[in-house]
């Protein structure tokens, strides 16, 4: 079954803007086939498994036929579990998000009934509920149906296993006789058709069945992230995996453009693929990727379909797709002609339960895994590290360096202390001499929350305003020896912290963080104490990189830099 533009299926512009906010770029195949047919008035029959995409085929319908100015209900949706009936609650609000005086709440058991009572006297447009509490509640006579319009149930073969078909056929049975009905269910069972048959005026009926196959050679797993720290959790696991060229989708182009910058600075090599560049920007980004002139392609599902590229390692889900059939879609991109690959999928929150309904619906196989630690990160490099020296040393292609290193050990060095010496200017460590103190970027440790940089901001300003004294996270600029004093053009208005500006340097040269001295931020610059060997580098690298969407200029501070506020 094909799929389509939102645009093409004659839903309104609020909803076409609540999808475009939520990343969806087109319909699923179940929403396709169904959303039209509603609009029309026909009543539905959908033989659909969760994880098919199936909640927005009924509640962009069901919101579009809802009309604000009439507070009371007029449409009920019914769930088998007080688990799906949240979940379709969550997401049938973040598509009636621009349709002004719209109210959706979920009713169920083990929830405070005062909560209920107050919401459904303030005239709800939709309810979405379990039917054990609908009836209560319509028992009560604390929902009432008279002005129903429409009449969903979401998983019903489920619902009938539970015990809840005499429940069901009694709220049925109350309902207004001009309305619609719309059955959704994975199997088809005699109960439900004799339901169907008893309750639906000449439903249509759509079946769409599972295309997703699972991927045997593929390696699934799956991380739960917060949202605020996938960053931190993709670079980890880039690091100490040693991927060196894969896929990563993200589910918006404003998502594509943000990661790919925020992974550029951090020194991986990436580029973009996304629907707003031309159709010669994605053929010479494509060329590029194939040819390996970069190691990650951060994309869309659109942007990115029909891309044949081979020997991929690693294919990351940033974002949680759609439905399982885009899942499967995704991650076959790895592991091809045989070959072993990864598929990596980040979930937060509730989106674990899409994820669990994508694996039944596809029959995935895929395991949850712990994020590693920091020290486990830094454990691996270092092993990378060591393998490469071995492999020089096995395959003898280097020149030998036996006059510097006898006079060296004739100056009293421990051989030791020489390889340990060499290895640090290989990292790219600053040489022997006192270190300096630097505000390194705050990592996320186990995912604590961190600071926000607007409120550190907005409390500097505040401060300074005042004539306070304003603390600095490292002390003033220009006076340590062998340290150069860069000029950045960003600032407190910028919202930019110490950490990045550190980060930034970092993850753009691959330099350490010791390079970097201390750091004076000012209203609209910053001045940046760093190694003077290494000043040059730093002045080429930065210029032109984006700090908090701020193109970056650098240049050698002067006496004016340092004086000016």
């Amino acid at each position: 079954m094909e799929k389509r533009p939102f645009a093409e299926l004659g839903v309104s512009q609020e909803i076409l803007k609540a999808v475009h906010k939520l990343g969806y770029e087109e319909a699923s195949p179940i929403q396709t086939a169904v959303i039209p047919v509603v609009l029309k008035g026909r009543d539905v029959v959908g033989q659909s498994a969760t994880g098919s995409g199936k909640t927005a085929a009924f509640a962009i319908p069901a919101i579009e036929i809802a009309k604000a100015q009439v507070h009371k209900v007029q449409v009920l949706i019914l769930c088998p579990t007080r688990e799906l009936a949240v979940q379709v609650a969550e997401e049938t609000g973040k598509l009636l998000f621009f349709k002004k005086g719209l109210n959706v709440v979920p009713i169920y058991g083990g929830q405070s009934y005062d909560r209920q009572f107050r919401a459904l006297a303030a005239g709800v447009q939709i309810v979405i509920g379990t039917p054990g509490r609908v009836m209560d509640h319509m028992e009560r006579g604390t929902l009432k149906l008279d002005a129903l319009r429409m009449v969903v149930l979401d998983e019903a073969d489920r619902m009938l296993d539970m015990g809840f078909r005499d429940d069901i056929e009694r709220i049925l049975s109350a309902v207004p006789e001009q309305r619609q009905l719309l059955f959704f269910s994975a199997t088809m069972p005699r109960a439900i058709k004799d339901l169907i048959g008893r309750y639906s005026r000449d439903p249509e009926w759509v079946r769409v069945e599972s295309h997703a196959q699972n991927a045997p050679q593929v390696d699934q797993v799956y991380y739960e992230v917060d949202r605020r720290s996938k960053l931190e959790v993709i670079t980890r696991l880039i690091d100490i995996n040693d991927f060196r060229y894969g896929l990563i989708f993200c589910s918006t182009k404003v998502m594509v453009d943000e990661l790919d910058q925020q992974l550029h600075a951090r020194g991986y090599a990436t580029d973009r693929l996304h629907g707003d560049l031309s159709q010669a920007q994605r053929t010479r980004v494509m060329e590029k990727f194939r040819k390996r002139a970069f190691e990650f392609l951060v994309a869309t599902d659109v942007a990115a379909r029909g891309l044949d590229v081979d020997d991929l390692e690693v294919v990351f889900n940033f974002d949680l797709p759609n439905d399982a059939e885009d899942y499967t879609h995704r991650i076959g991109r790895t592991a091809r002609a045989g070959k072993s690959g990864k598929a990596v999928t980040f979930v937060s929150g509730r989106e674990l339960y899409r994820l669990q309904s994508m694996v039944r619906f596809a029959n995935l196989r895929i395991r949850r895994e712990t994020v590693p630690s920091l020290g486990q990160v830094d454990e691996a490099r270092a092993n990378a590290f060591y393998e490469k020296i071995r492999g020089v040393i096995d395959s003898g292609q280097f020149e030998t360096q036996d006059r510097v290193v006898d006079r060296l050990l004739d100056q009293g060095y421990s051989s030791t202390d020489i390889c340990s010496a060499l290895i640090q200017l290989l990292k790219g460590g600053a040489p022997a001499g006192p270190k300096t103190v630097v505000a390194a970027p705050k990592p996320v440790k186990e995912f604590e929350e961190m600071r926000p940089p607007a409120a550190e901001a907005a409390e500097s300003e505040e401060a300074e305003q005042e004539g306070q004294e304003v603390p600095r996270p490292v002390g003033r600029t220009g006076k340590e020896e062998g340290m150069t004093t860069l000029f950045i053009n960003a600032g407190r208005k910028n919202l930019v912290t110490t950490g990045e500006i550190v980060g930034k340097i970092t993850g753009v040269t691959r330099l350490d963080s010791t390079v970097v001295g201390a750091i004076d931020i000012h209203q609209r610059h910053s001045l940046v104490d760093v190694a003077s060997e290494h000043a040059e580098l730093i002045l080429r690298k930065l210029t032109g990189i984006r700090l908090r969407g701020h193109a970056l200029k650098l240049s050698l501070a002067t006496t004016e830099d340092r004086a000016r506020d």
